[in-house]
């Protein structure tokens, strides 16, 4: 345990690690529960007393109750009062240090900031490291500005409660040893959508300076009031809908399924992603995004069902990845493509073409823009257990960015075994690539192959693999880009 540091909002203790400091469940925002349900966070304010910052926070409340994304044993309880972050900081320190901040995945529903581990980086790279938790579902994401203007930007609640964790950030995180104005945002899945989403967010800009997003969609769609399928669901009139969903359970409200998703809210997402870098031009800032090799085998797990069976979510996945565009040509020229594919293999390549079509054109815009993209392709099999025939899956990338197998005691899952030594190499290799993003805005000189900035005119993408190299338009990425129609 850590002796009591003196803050601005209070004394804190923590946990001493190896060469770090931990600290749990720092509030960054008053409770989004009763009255403030649906609404617009605040920051929080100082506590009395010392806070006890040794035990993991709740969780943002979930349909999964016990289990983290992956499956595990998920850390901490749930609640709706969940506006907290949890920080690793470097034990000594001999300037402010660069701040990474990290968005969980979990499709805006399910995952938690306990279940990522910043200890190894923190002390690798001798970086802060701090992970959000934030509204998730319909508490994060459900449209009700039908009920007036204290409820505009309720669709993205979870993107207002991350901005408000940057602004906590920039105020306070030089009492932990970060550097406010050296501020990387890093995230997956839906954390990746996070970053890219919050480059559409006015009220986010100056809080970060760099960007970082693993398998992401972006803001395209604009929000949708569905507050009369709500109210007919609960049996009430619509106008009696807000002050319902203000009084039942939160958990009644998650068994409604309302999920959660990104959307262009008009006040907080202003506009979609993809316009938002290309008027940044050059003030916008630098861009790392990409995917893994076949990112389809996590949703899958090598069902070959009939086609039937993937037939509606094939297409709402196309729509997402084409921004909204009509996915039947797209449908039709994947499956002409692959003439010998079963159902199965379709699906998870409409999977990866989402995240791999979004993460390119992001980066690609980003660096004719002038501020700098840069685009990576995770190639490394996984090889531990029941992972090995998925290929590389989804979140496989996700231990190296945090090079947990560098430390056993790091809580973390892995689709890879800890005591392989390609293993171990590559992820010392990846997560000093992020450090020197973090560090310098530009990933060149982390210990892989010089990586340029991704450019139409040649395409060149980092190739984390067993032998990582750079290589231009690698397949099959040509001819998936001609099936999108770029």
């Amino acid at each position: 345990m850590t002796k009591p540091r003196s803050t601005r909002l209070g004394k804190v203790k923590g946990l001493r690690g190896d060469g770090v400091n931990i600290y749990l469940g720092i509030r960054y925002g008053e409770p989004t529960t009763g009255k403030h349900r649906f609404l617009a966070p605040v920051l929080a304010s100082g506590w009395q007393g010392t806070f006890d910052a040794t035990q993991f926070p709740d969780r943002a409340i979930q349909p999964k109750k016990t289990e983290s994304t992956l499956g595990e044993k998920a850390n901490g309880g749930m609640s709706e009062d969940c506006l907290t972050l949890n920080i690793v900081s470097p034990e000594t320190a001999s300037g402010p240090c660069p701040v990474l901040v990290w968005f969980h995945g979990g499709g805006f529903q399910n995952g938690s900031a306990n279940e990522y581990d910043g200890t190894v980086l923190a002390r690798q790279g001798n970086v802060v490291v701090v992970t959000v938790n934030s509204r998730l579902g319909p508490f994060g994401f459900l449209d009700l500005s039908h009920f007036g203007e204290e409820y505009l930007g309720s669709a993205s609640n979870g993107f207002r409660d991350q901005i408000l964790a940057l602004q906590w950030i920039s105020k306070h995180i030089d009492e932990y040893n970060g550097d406010p104005d050296n501020v990387t945002l890093f995230g997956q899945s839906s954390g990746g959508s996070s970053v890219l989403s919050l480059l559409a967010a006015p009220s986010a800009d100056g809080l970060y300076h760099r960007a970082i997003a693993h398998s992401a969609t972006c803001a395209y769609r604009p929000s949708v009031d569905r507050t009369v399928q709500i109210s007919e669901k609960l049996g009430v009139t619509q106008d009696d809908c807000l002050e319902r969903l203000q009084t039942m359970p939160a958990e009644d409200i998650i068994d409604l399924g309302l999920g959660g998703s990104v959307s262009v809210d008009g006040t907080v997402i202003t506009r979609p992603t993809f316009d938002a870098i290309v008027e940044r031009g050059s003030s916008g800032v630098p861009l790392i995004a990409g995917t893994t090799l076949t990112e389809g085998t996590l949703y899958t797990r090598g069902n070959d069902d009939a086609l039937t069976h993937y037939a509606g979510l094939n297409k709402y996945l196309a729509t997402d990845m084409l921004c909204g565009e009509d996915p039947n040509q797209y449908l039709n020229a994947l499956q002409q493509a692959y003439p010998t594919a079963t159902a199965g293999r379709i699906h998870e390549m409409i999977w990866t073409d989402m995240f791999r079509r979004i993460t390119m054109k992001a980066v690609e815009l980003s660096s004719a823009a002038g501020a700098g993209g840069w685009l990576y392709r995770f190639d490394l099999p996984a090889n531990r257990g029941e992972w090995q025939s998925l290929g590389v899956p989804h979140a496989a990338e996700m231990a190296f960015t945090f090079n947990t197998f560098a430390n056993p005691d790091t809580y973390a899952y892995a689709f890879h075994e800890a005591n392989d030594a390609i293993v171990r190499t590559v992820a010392v290799d990846w997560s000093n690539t992020v450090l020197q993003m973090a560090r310098n805005g530009n990933p060149a000189g982390g210990g892989l192959p010089d990586w340029p900035s991704y450019r139409s005119s040649d395409r060149q993408c980092l190739i984390v693999d067993e032998q990582s190299r750079i290589e231009s338009d690698p397949d099959p990425d040509s001819l998936h880009r001609s099936l999108w129609g770029d």
